[in-house]
């Protein structure tokens, strides 16, 4: 993953409530097959085990989330750990046909929990982070942002 796209996904992490966190384990998981697919066809194979490790690592962190209070969660537990075992099979084998297999059952998953956070209007998940504004500025056509310094301390004082 590049440094622009941790940064891109840090930021959203910072500002996203618990539907809009599990889409973003859902990109983050659909980047590390394309990134994992990318190093195979270049017999990378260093970089593809590190982002299939990457890959798991989410899926692992969705696993953690889930509140088996619920009956869904047991069904998406059933689909993490199908999923899993996908991917530890494409570790091995290092075959892609196995990440294909995954691809569109996070697609899907991704598109579901994505309508689902529309309608999700909790409190983001990280307090006390600095504001982040994103517009048009002076940049010839360049998406420039800030960061808010009104507050330095955020909450911190020495």
């Amino acid at each position: 993953m590049t440094k622009e796209q941790i940064q891109e996904y840090t930021l959203r992490i910072i500002n996203a409530n618990r539907s809009q966190l599990v889409v973003i384990y859902y990109d983050m998981i659909l980047d590390y097959i394309k990134e994992a697919k990318y190093c195979l066809a270049s017999k990378e194979l260093k970089a593809y085990q590190k982002a299939i490790e990457q890959a798991r690592r989410c899926m692992n962190g969705l696993v953690e989330g889930l509140n088996f209070k619920y009956d869904i969660s047991h069904n998406l537990f059933q689909l993490y750990l199908y999923m899993e075992k996908e991917l530890a099979k494409a570790s091995i084998q290092r075959k892609a046909d196995a990440l294909t297999h995954v691809i569109p059952i996070i697609a899907s998953l991704r598109e579901a929990f994505y309508e689902i956070g529309k309608q999700d209007y909790s409190k983001t998940l990280m307090g006390n982070t600095q504001t982040v504004y994103a517009g048009l500025t002076y940049g010839k056509n360049q998406l420039m942002e800030s960061l808010d310094a009104s507050d330095q301390s955020r909450g911190f004082r020495v």
